[in-house]
């Protein structure tokens, strides 16, 4: 169990506690802690920064592992549906550009697991790093109600949401290309 394990590990630990202070309220709908949207950021952008941090530490040190190769992505589906999910129940985020994002994660993830059957492995593409950077600057911006802009009214965090829609629908166009190409050969 090396470190980047450990950061994975952690990313998935953190989503619960993320979700308990985004959700948690009294019966009559208050908050039950102070600014707990901002508590539930800060806890969302420090889960997503333990993303970058494995994985450029299981690179360096060499200590890229089976367990981490296959635990690390589903820890990043499983921290943005969360977020994903929950915005919704807050009304924050519409319910068919979840669905959209989230069907395209499902489907590449059945794709790569019918792909690694025939030993095929197509890396992550510039595509889909730009859409996992958008989707956490989105989510991240939602949550804080669009600081710095929030009091000009420009909605960042669904500007950047739309962003990632786009970009989650070309990364995956660009993922099934590969695919395809990949069985051809």
């Amino acid at each position: 169990m090396n470190l980047p394990n450990r950061l994975t590990i952690a990313r998935i630990l953190l989503t619960p506690f993320f979700m308990a202070f985004l959700l948690l309220q009294f019966p009559n709908g208050y908050p039950i802690f102070p600014h707990q949207n901002i508590i539930a950021a800060i806890i969302f952008i420090a889960a997503s920064i333990t993303d970058s941090l494995d994985g450029y530490l299981a690179r360096k040190r060499h200590q890229v592992t089976v367990f981490g190769k296959f635990m690390d992505p589903l820890a990043d589906k499983l921290l943005i549906a969360a977020a994903l999910i929950s915005l919704v129940e807050l009304g924050e985020v519409s319910a068919w550009i979840a669905w959209v994002i989230l069907g395209r994660e499902f489907a590449v993830t059945g794709l790569r697991a019918i792909l690694a059957t025939d030993g095929i492995v197509i890396s992550a593409s510039k595509w889909g790093k730009a859409k996992m950077v958008i989707q956490i600057i989105a989510i991240s911006e939602i949550l804080l109600r669009d600081w710095p802009f929030g009091s000009l009214n420009i909605p960042v965090g669904q500007i950047f949401l739309y962003i990632a829609l786009l970009l989650t629908i070309i990364s995956g166009l660009d993922y099934f290309v590969k695919a395809r190409r990949s069985l051809k050969h």
